[in-house]
């Protein structure tokens, strides 16, 4: 997917020297990429001009959380969303999204999910924005794995909302997004 000079595209090995110089975190891109080569997910890049500027790790194997694989068993998750800062607020993220829902309906899912913390207000308000609802079934014990610029990493507790969307439903943000100048 290309929206101006932004391209969206599925991330292959050559390209991680590149992502980690852009959006730090080696071990979890190199992590990423080992999964999706086993068939567990897809790890989508924005790029602008050669510049690694966002990305979203789409997961399709069984969900970590127990009440995920109860309430959406086979659902796909998106996880890790992330703008690099200074590139925030001009669109990005919806096309990371919008770019795994649409790869996700093409290959017969109907539904996506993705958890977020209780405190992400800004994430909450995009979410919604573009279709996703709060699921009935309360918040859900997560474990959120922070990775260090020396290749570690460590894991923290953290509590989700986990929000919903139908895929193959449009919705006119969408469209007035990808118009707008």
């Amino acid at each position: 997917m290309s929206v101006g000079a932004l391209e969206i595209r599925q991330a292959v090995h050559s390209e991680l020297p590149a992502m980690v110089r852009s959006l730090g975190q080696w071990a979890y891109f190199s992590d990423r990429l080992t999964r999706q080569e086993a068939g567990h997910g897809l790890l989508l890049v924005a790029w602008d001009r050669g510049l690694a500027v966002g990305d979203v790790y789409v997961w399709l194997a069984p969900a970590e959380e127990p009440e995920l694989r109860v309430h959406l068993p086979g659902v796909a998750l998106l996880t890790h969303l992330e703008v690099l800062p200074r590139r925030r607020n001009r669109g990005i993220g919806s096309e990371l999204l919008w770019s795994a829902e649409e790869r996700l309906y093409a290959i017969g899912h109907e539904q996506v999910a993705l958890g977020v913390g209780l405190d992400n207000d800004a994430a909450q308000r995009l979410y919604r924005r573009l279709g996703y609802v709060e699921w009935p079934y309360g918040e859900v014990a997560t474990t959120e794995v922070v990775y260090h610029p020396d290749g570690g990493h460590e894991l923290r507790p953290e509590l989700c909302r986990i929000m919903v969307r139908q895929l193959g439903e449009d919705h006119s943000e969408k469209s007035d997004d990808r118009h707008a100048g």
